[in-house]
């Protein structure tokens, strides 16, 4: 069962792993969501590059997945305005899943952050 358990970090850091590539790969296409353009999203793709692997190696792993919760709350703020100005419900609704995917995957890495066994920078 320990086995089977063990697999759980690697279902949160391996999605947030590609998440960071689609920000490497895509910059053009979402520069225009973020403040700060291509820069802020080059930026943000390698801060989920890091912390997933971070997690998946399980060095500062406490720390990244803090930073990790921290910036999928930011991540937020342009799904939240982009919900609130759309028009049409297909817009609507997409933002609303993007809402609560960042939501419950802060919440994976707040949970992985109370387990996590590198805590040299946070206790």
């Amino acid at each position: 069962m320990q086995t089977v358990i063990n697999l759980g970090k690697y279902l949160f850091a391996i999605p947030l792993f590609v998440f960071g590539l689609m920000h490497l790969m895509s910059a053009d296409q979402m520069a225009a969501m973020a403040p700060g353009g291509a820069v802020m999203v080059y930026f943000t793709g390698l801060c989920l590059l890091t912390g997933s692997v971070s997690v998946m190696i399980g060095k500062y792993d406490k720390l990244a997945s803090v930073l990790i919760a921290v910036l999928l709350l930011l991540f937020l703020i342009p799904h939240v305005q982009g919900m609130m100005s759309a028009t049409d419900e297909g817009t609507k609704a997409m933002q609303m899943i993007n809402i609560l995917k960042n939501i419950s995957m802060a919440g994976g890495a707040l949970a992985y952050a109370a387990l996590a066994k590198d805590a040299r920078y946070v206790s």
